[in-house]
C-alpha cells in the first residue's frame, strides 16, 4: 500500500505565504513524477506545478512566479511554496505522484486526501 499525506494548510491573508508538504510512504520502489493539483469550489481540478524526477518543473500560468515547487528524494516528499497569495488560490489542493510500486514494479498515480487554503483579501 502506498498513501501520500499533505499538510500545511490554513488561512492566510492576501500576500501572504503558505508552505505545503506532501510525504508519500509504504511499498515504494521509486518516485517518477510528483504534483500538485487545485480544486475550487464548483470548478475543475487543475494543476498547479509538477517536478519530475530530474527536477525539471513546471508550473501553471496563473502561479508562475509566485509558487515554488520542490522534491527531497531520500524523504519521498514534494513541497510547494506559495508566497503572494490571492484570494482566487484558495482552493483543496492535492498532492499527485507516479509511484512504481515494491511487488509490481509497475507505476501507479497516488492522490493525497488533500489540504484546504484558505486566502483572505
Amino acid at each position: 500500500q502506498v498513501q501520500l499525506v499533505e499538510s500545511g494548510g490554513g488561512l492566510v491573508q492576501a500576500g501572504g505565504s503558505l508552505r505545503l508538504s506532501c510525504v508519500a510512504s509504504g511499498s515504494i520502489f521509486s518516485i517518477n513524477t510528483m504534483g500538485w493539483y487545485r480544486q475550487a469550489p464548483g470548478k475543475q481540478r487543475e494543476l498547479v506545478a509538477v517536478i519530475t524526477s530530474g527536477r525539471g518543473t513546471n508550473y501553471a500560468d496563473s502561479v508562475k512566479g509566485r509558487f515554488t515547487i520542490s522534491r527531497d528524494n531520500a524523504k519521498n516528499t514534494v513541497y510547494l511554496q506559495m508566497n503572494s497569495l490571492k484570494p482566487e488560490d484558495t482552493a483543496v489542493y492535492y498532492c499527485n505522484a507516479e509511484i512504481v510500486v515494491l511487488d509490481s514494479m509497475r507505476a501507479y498515480r497516488y492522490w493525497g486526501q488533500g489540504t484546504q487554503v484558505t486566502v483572505s483579501s
